[in-house]
């Protein structure tokens, strides 16, 4: 946590959701606080995909289809079709009761970024975010020029995912390494205004475990992936693809269309 009451240090990297990011400080952010909410997510509600932990795929596989994407291979939470979508949270920034909630949305507005001059990792705010209030909110960030226990948790939560970051990355890895890997689509066949089934649609294209490869895996390979847990992560990513069909038939039916 930086200390000082003139600029933010420089921090580098692009973060999604957060739109101006700076070093949480004791002089600069004496005053300000957080809005208590127990609607805080409307942040998120334009957003369809959100990064995902490899330990948050069980819990997030009841929800939403597991992908990965880029050239990295990112794991993301699909929580809409189209962009701007948000199947989710609703426009008053309520989160659907009883779904599971991604750590990267739980950690707003908080986040942790690279101090190039000084080379290590230092935990910032998004300052853009209509969460905060000037005078001390309803949790203020510290008291008496010290961090408030909640600010202490929302530092080590930050530590946590940044730790679940580089397992993530760790995970990723041993799957290309296996070559596991292959260009995956998702389809879905509307209906026509006579209810006939009209021409397949393309929603999305993206890389998933193949199954095939898989099976294919010498025997010691598949026994570490099961000692290891990765095995059991991995089947929570391909239980996952069967969410497109509802998330789909939802997205549609909130336009007024129906799947054949």
């Amino acid at each position: 946590m930086a200390a000082n009451d003139t600029q933010p240090n420089p921090v580098t990297g692009n973060v999604l959701l957060y739109e101006r990011p700076e070093p949480l400080d004791a002089k600069r952010h004496a005053n300000l606080g957080l809005l208590k909410s127990d609607k805080p997510f409307g942040f998120v509600a334009k957003q369809h995909f959100v990064p995902l932990h490899v330990g948050e795929f069980g819990p997030a596989a009841v929800n939403y289809p597991i992908i990965f994407a880029g050239e990295a291979h990112a794991p993301l939470a699909v929580v809409g079709v189209n962009a701007g979508e948000n199947l989710f949270v609703a426009d008053d920034g309520a989160y659907r009761p009883g779904a599971y909630i991604p750590a990267f949305i739980r950690r707003y507005p908080f986040v942790g970024a690279l101090d190039e001059p000084a080379q290590k990792m230092v935990v910032c705010i998004d300052r853009s975010s209509s969460l905060w209030i000037e005078g001390g909110g309803d949790v203020p960030l510290f008291e008496n020029g010290q961090p408030t226990e909640f600010t202490k948790s929302c530092i080590d939560f930050c530590g946590q995912f940044d730790a679940d970051r580089r397992q993530t990355d760790l995970f990723v890895k041993m799957l290309i390494d296996l070559d596991l890997f292959e260009t995956r689509q998702t389809t879905f066949t509307p209906r026509t205004p006579t209810g006939e089934p009209g021409e397949p649609q393309l929603v999305a294209e993206f890389f998933g475990v193949s199954e095939e490869r898989l099976r294919a895996l010498p025997t010691d390979k598949l026994v570490e992936l099961r000692d290891n847990g990765a095995l059991g992560q991995i089947y929570a990513h391909l239980i996952s693809l069967f969410g497109w069909d509802k998330l789909v038939a939802e997205s549609l039916a909130r336009r007024g269309e129906t799947m054949a």
